[in-house]
């Protein structure tokens, strides 16, 4: 065939008319509404124990320094709850729900990104993911990529709700039937004999890998320093060799410090020292993975996949702890992955919530991302309104079947619901 004869060929096939009911489906599932609801209801509590504080940077100053907890006498009550979820609707009835939302993202969501949304095309997942981003200014990081993150889940509920098929097969499939959880301890008592007790019952109930959140910091001196590296002692001792042991500054510490409990603690052999600094501190954590003998992990508080990088070259992270709710949403937390695996470095995304980091987490390699996080006290009353709120059974969540997230309010619990609007 001549050069002439070939290019018409190609042009008569790009030229061909679409096949029968393309040009009548394309298009038609533009959002016509973007709304925030408010559910309330009352739940069960327990009050006087769980209350255990983590170490925090404003424990710096004496003021601000909580006196040391310990447990009280448990007293069960009855609590108000409430969450905000963002639903996205199509102008043929299509649905898509996420939540709970963070209320300081819901409002941005209602009051910017809701008439920027409407009229866009709901299937068109990375067109309305790249126009929210570069619709302000301010998207990079924040409380924009947080209202970023809750439309983009949503949008992915909402695709599969379109296609009948939970979130996980559309970003390629489960690569296990269950996706294994780390038992993640923020409120445990860390009195020695309650940490000892409540971390052996994690282990009876199937969990082999536990997170504790260290309580002491810079301001409390020496004493402060022994009661962390005791906490690791007495917490190995606890679980034994099987269970992989992992800690939690969230921002409390500096170089020395960190450095000075790394040396003490290494042999007692932790899985990783998370959050040790300030997340601009990309130095202070590339200088703690170099001089230590264990992984350093953090990323809750990474904003997208050029932060992930940022972290990744400069050789600060073993692990990324991006949060789907907050780093962009189920679109960006699987670019994160991508970026993470050139560098042979693990997402295991925080558990701010659950649904969103599961799908994710269970769709990629398990070299990559092994774990979720389950934030036990938490997680006990986060979903409350929900009727299939995530469950871990032997220290694994089932995947889901249900169409997109699968997640559905249950009246019995709703006994007030309103369209929350702040525009």
């Amino acid at each position: 065939m001549r050069r002439r004869d070939f290019l018409y060929g190609c042009a008569g096939v790009l030229a061909a008319p679409p096949l029968p009911g393309f040009e009548e489906a394309r298009g038609k599932h533009r959002i016509a509404a973007v709304e925030v609801w408010r559910l309330e209801g009352r739940r069960p509590a327990t009050a006087g124990v769980n209350q255990q504080f983590q170490a925090n940077p404003l424990h710096v100053y004496d003021e601000l320094r909580p006196p040391e907890y310990h447990d009280g006498k448990p007293v069960e009550r009855t609590a108000n709850a409430g969450a905000f979820y963002l639903k996205i609707k199509t102008d043929r009835g299509l649905e898509g729900v996420y939540g709970p939302v963070d209320k300081e993202a819901a409002i941005i969501v209602d009051q910017q990104l809701r008439p920027f949304l409407v009229g866009k095309d709901a299937l068109a997942g990375e067109t309305v993911w790249d126009q929210m981003y570069r619709s302000n200014r301010h998207s990079r990081r924040g409380l924009f990529m947080m209202a970023i993150s809750a439309v983009d889940n949503a949008v992915w509920d909402l695709r599969g709700r379109y296609y009948n098929a939970p979130v996980y097969r559309l970003l390629g499939g489960p690569t296990r039937p269950a996706v294994e959880a780390y038992a993640s301890c923020l409120g445990y008592s860390l009195e020695p004999d309650a940490a000892r007790r409540r971390a052996a019952a994690l282990k009876d109930e199937g969990y082999r890998y536990e997170k504790w959140f260290l309580a002491w910091g810079p301001g409390d001196g020496p004493p402060g320093l022994r009661k962390s590296v005791e906490l690791v002692r007495n917490l190995r001792e606890a679980v034994g060799d099987d269970v992989a042991l992992m800690f939690d500054a969230y921002s409390g510490w500096d170089y020395t410090y960190a450095l000075e409990w790394a040396k003490q603690v290494e042999r007692y052999r932790p899985h990783w020292i998370e959050e040790a600094f300030h997340p601009e501190k990309i130095e202070s954590f590339a200088a703690l993975r170099q001089a230590i003998g264990f992984p350093v992990a953090s990323g809750e508080h990474i904003y997208g996949r050029w932060e992930a990088e940022q972290y990744l070259k400069a050789g600060a992270l073993n692990v990324v702890q991006a949060d789907p709710e907050w780093c962009g949403g189920v679109s960006e937390l699987v670019k994160i992955c991508t970026v993470a695996s050139l560098h042979d470095a693990q997402v295991i995304p925080h558990g701010h919530s659950i649904h969103a980091a599961l799908h994710v987490v269970a769709s990629q390699s398990p070299m990559t991302c092994p774990l979720v996080e389950n934030l036990i006290l938490k997680m006990q009353s986060y979903y409350w309104f929900e009727k299939n709120a995530p469950a871990v059974a032997q220290g694994r969540i089932a995947l889901p079947d249900r169409p997109g997230f699968g997640i559905e309010w249950d009246p019995a619990k709703v006994e007030k619901q309103t369209q929350a609007k702040w525009s």
